[in-house]
């Protein structure tokens, strides 16, 4: 299983980079994309964990983290179609992070 550290580093770096390419967005769509592609990718990676045999989360948590990985594949489309913003998939990935910090009841 990926390292707790390491997944909180990336997110974080993943998430400062999806807000900043959606802020400019109008001047820089191709680091919008860039942006979007890394996050997708993060999200596959941490997919392809969960759902390895010897993953030892508890099984109901497993598939909501690869529920969530389905979802930013499919949001990210949108964000590129132009129907949607990058706000929710920042959401999620700092609820993960909190989620990992151990404080996930907090905002």
């Amino acid at each position: 299983p990926l390292e707790c550290c390491l997944v909180l580093a990336v997110l974080a770096q993943v998430t400062q980079r999806l807000r900043t390419a959606w802020a400019n967005r109008a001047t820089d769509f191709p680091a919008l994309v860039r942006a979007l592609t890394d996050n997708s990718q993060l999200w596959s990676t941490l997919a392809s964990d969960v759902a390895l045999p010897g993953n030892s989360l508890p099984a109901a948590l497993r598939a909501r983290l690869f529920y969530l990985y389905e979802f930013t594949v499919h949001h990210s489309r949108s964000v590129l179609d132009e129907k949607a913003s990058v706000e929710v998939l920042a959401d999620i990935n700092m609820a993960v992070m909190r989620g990992l910090r151990g404080d996930g009841g907090s905002k």
